[in-house]
């Protein structure tokens, strides 16, 4: 909100937490936990559940969710990563700090995905 984002809660049950709107469009947002490691977010963006089998592993699709904003407790920061970014990507990783080999091709940064870097623009 303190980007100027309308945050709206659904009265129903939805596969999402959040409806953020932008003023260009509303998005869908499911809200995450991500741990660190080291000079790594870890971000484990689908759930779990207990089923008779077994544990049951479910996944987010894009047409039901349009983003997820994830809190990571040891940095007290959020982060926001749209679904089509993830390209099948269930549990991505998210650098804080160079690699030891400094490699910088292909790396996701985090403070490319904190909220101000994505949503602080118009339109995500």
């Amino acid at each position: 909100m303190k980007l100027g984002i309308g945050v709206l809660k659904p009265i129903c049950d939805m596969r999402y937490d959040l409806v953020f709107d932008t003023g260009v469009r509303l998005l869908r947002v499911q809200c995450k936990w991500a741990s660190r490691s080291g000079e790594v977010i870890v971000a484990p963006l689908y759930t779990n559940r207990r089923a008779r089998e077994g544990l049951r592993r479910t996944f987010y699709a894009p047409t039901e969710i349009d983003a997820f904003a994830v809190y990571c407790s040891d940095l007290d920061r959020c982060y926001f990563i749209p679904i089509e970014e993830l390209k099948g990507r269930y549990s991505p990783s998210f650098r804080l700090g160079p690699t030891r080999n400094k490699q910088a091709a292909g790396i996701r940064w985090a403070k490319d995905y904190e909220f101000a870097a994505k949503l602080g623009r118009p339109g995500p």
